[in-house]
């Protein structure tokens, strides 16, 4: 979990980086189209089915990862990678509130509740802060990350209520990346502007780490650890992406860090950390 912290702290900015090589949509569905081709050769290398009477769960899942990521792109074509990080890594504040009424065992205690409240004053916070310093960006930029993490928290919810939660990780992978592969390629154009921006070889090897390294690799150990551990817990990680993501964002991107940015932060912080507190046994 630590190492897919890691990762995800530097998929925005990689992301944001890739989006002046390509429409953001379209990148985003090229991206997918990639990890599907890798998925494919993967399983059929390692006799994985790719079940395909699961098609209602399968299609479900990979509306909610198009989603996710079409407004993920586009967040971070229109607002800062700090301010995205702040709100679309609060996706354990939305899962954690849907567990508590779907999933028997993981209910909110008045800790886990707190933990819920001041992670939710982190994001918003964030979002009416823009005049503080929180970074630049734009209020649709906003709700986009924030409607993308509720996507992943959705996609989650899925899986552990379908048989498909029940299947290989690369399974219920292949069927996000494909269907998002597809429908965001045939959307790019509603976007506006031209899909290719100024791609160059920087652009491609982007493209490629995020295919096959965020995508191929990276979900699929999520999903592996999904299957293992509670939900709440495995995305418990992400205490740590949104610190990392706005410190990568400010290092190498050069985004302002404005003096409201870390009180968002540590309240978002505060909050997982408490989400995922558990009484001992």
């Amino acid at each position: 979990m630590f190492a897919l912290a890691m990762m995800f702290g530097a998929n925005n900015v990689m992301i944001k980086l890739g989006n002046d090589g390509l429409q953001p949509v379209f990148f985003a569905g090229l991206r997918s189209l990639i990890a599907a081709l890798a998925l494919i050769l993967w399983m059929r290398a390692r006799a994985i089915p790719a079940r395909l009477d699961l098609w209602r769960p399968g299609l479900l899942i990979g509306l909610l990862f198009s989603t996710e990521f079409m407004l993920l792109f586009i967040a971070l074509d229109l607002t800062s990678v700090v301010r995205a990080s702040s709100i679309f890594y609060a996706m354990p504040l939305w899962l954690a509130l849907a567990a508590h009424f779907l999933f028997p065992g993981e209910r909110l205690t008045p800790v886990r509740f707190t933990g819920f409240l001041l992670g939710f004053a982190g994001v918003v916070l964030t979002i009416a802060g823009r005049a503080g310093g929180l970074g630049e960006g734009t209020l649709a930029g906003d709700l986009a990350a924030l409607i993308a993490g509720m996507s992943w928290a959705g996609i989650v919810v899925v899986a552990r209520r379908s048989t498909i939660g029940h299947c290989a990780p690369e399974t219920q992978l292949l069927w996000q990346t494909a269907v998002s592969g597809v429908l965001l390629c045939v959307l790019a154009p509603l976007y506006g502007g031209p899909l290719v921006r100024a791609f160059d070889g920087v652009q491609l090897a982007l493209l490629l780490a995020q295919a096959l390294g965020i995508v191929a690799f990276g979900f699929v150990l999520w999903f592996w650890l999904l299957g293992r551990y509670q939900a709440s817990t495995v995305a418990s990680f992400s205490f740590l992406t949104p610190a990392l993501s706005a410190l990568l964002g400010w290092l190498l991107l050069g985004e302002p860090i404005g003096t409201a940015t870390p009180v968002a932060l540590g309240l978002l912080i505060a909050g997982l950390v408490l989400i995922n507190r558990r009484p001992r046994a």
